[in-house]
């Protein structure tokens, strides 16, 4: 560890939508401060790239995937692991339905919805939440420059319905201190200064809800 980490924050997540620069964040994040590093892996969905191609077919699939995934990766954090090691994670169990109401038809979301509920008391909950943010236009260049081939498909409208799907979700979510983070100007690859910026931003955050902005 070469920064001196506050104790209270044990588990952070690294929130925001597809594009946003959740993983790249999070892996500086982890290596900087020695924390175990839990990252989503949407490579091993099977039904991710025919879900971008017929989404009303493969969106149920899709979406209980990554469910399960998340909780078989979050087991591991188990109170007691939280007093023995730092997390730091790039997807928050919490906000998994975002996707699902955008996705799923009315009885698809409804059993998703059961299944949820029956499995949310198994999540932790983490001590602060970095949620990025950036504009739809943003997020769709970003997602074009990674070259993934199975998101070819996103589009400008469903990266706007998405951002909109967060903005609503944060607006109320108070279980967690959430520091929001705007990352239209945010350079974590090419300009260390930045992040160091958001590093001291992240251990000196006193309240529930503060913001970070470079202008």
């Amino acid at each position: 560890m070469t920064t001196a980490w506050p104790e209270r924050l044990r588990h952070v997540v690294v929130e925001g939508p597809i594009g946003v620069g959740k993983t790249t964040l999070a892996r500086r994040l982890a290596a900087e401060i020695g924390a175990e590093l839990l990252l989503e892996d949407p490579g091993a969905n099977p039904f991710l790239a025919a879900f971008y191609e017929d989404p009303s077919r493969h969106a149920l699939s899709t979406q209980l995937f990554f469910l399960f995934q998340r909780v078989d990766q979050l087991r591991a954090l188990k109170q007691g692991d939280l007093f023995r090691g730092i997390y730091v994670s790039d997807f928050f169990f919490d906000k998994d339905p975002l996707f699902a109401a955008l996705t799923l038809a009315d009885d698809e979301l409804a059993l998703y919805r059961k299944i949820f509920e029956h499995l949310a008391p198994q999540a932790p909950v983490p001590d602060l939440v970095i949620y990025l943010q950036a504009t739809p236009r943003t997020l769709l260049s970003r997602v074009r420059r990674r070259g993934v081939d199975y998101e070819r498909g996103v589009s400008e409208e469903y990266l706007a319905d998405l951002s909109e799907a967060y903005s609503r979700f944060f607006h109320e979510y108070r279980t967690s201190p959430v520091l929001v983070v705007n990352s239209e100007r945010l350079n974590l690859v090419d300009r260390p200064e930045d992040f160091a910026l958001l590093l001291r931003r992240i251990t000196e955050m006193r309240g529930a809800r503060e913001y970070f902005n470079l202008g």
